[in-house]
């Protein structure tokens, strides 16, 4: 099915969206990769601030190549979810709702996307260039320092992607695969 959303997002846009579900979305998000990951789970862990309202937000898995002349931004395609496994559990718990990547989660990372009723979207590998012109508005806010993983505030619109697992725990890879045998 295909949908129309704005981020940030809330429970009941979370509810609603199931796996395999095409998506659209438009507003809001943020991006932050391996390194970002690991200073604001550190932060956290210490007590202290972390550089973004966690509550209701999507984090885009992404470190954008440099912005071309008369580009908002770089190539914007995702880098891969796993990497960043080890500390998203915590940020669901603290208000976390969506994440867009590609790959594979952790069982544990699942888990926490049942219990904290939140979302993990697929963005398609390999179409940075076309994913960026979504992009309307593009400012780094926090650890500047890292170069292209500084945490980014983006403004998109209509930006393509693909619902892999749902708040029910439903998993795209795996009904895909179980789907493709029974056809088979």
């Amino acid at each position: 099915m295909e949908k129309k959303i704005t981020a940030p997002l809330n429970e009941e846009i979370v509810r609603e969206l199931k796996a395999g579900d095409y998506v659209y979305i438009t507003g809001t998000i943020y991006t932050a990769r391996d390194a970002a990951h690991k200073r604001i789970y550190e932060n956290m862990l210490e007590g202290k601030e972390i550089p973004l309202e966690l509550k209701n937000q999507i984090i885009y898995y992404l470190g954008p190549s440099p912005a071309k002349e008369h580009q908002v931004i770089g190539s914007a395609g995702p880098t891969t979810s796993s990497r960043m496994d080890k500390y998203t559990p915590l940020l669901l718990e603290n208000g976390l709702k969506g994440m867009i990547g590609k790959g594979k989660r952790s069982i544990e990372v699942i888990e926490s996307i049942k219990k904290n009723k939140s979302v993990y979207f697929a963005a398609v590998g390999g179409a940075g260039a076309l994913l960026s012109k979504c992009i309307k508005k593009s400012k780094v806010i926090a650890y500047e320092d890292l170069g292209t993983e500084a945490i980014r505030e983006l403004e998109v619109e209509n930006l393509p992607v693909i619902v892999v697992i749902d708040s029910e725990g439903n998993n795209l890879y795996e009904t895909a695969i179980e789907e493709y045998r029974e056809d088979n």
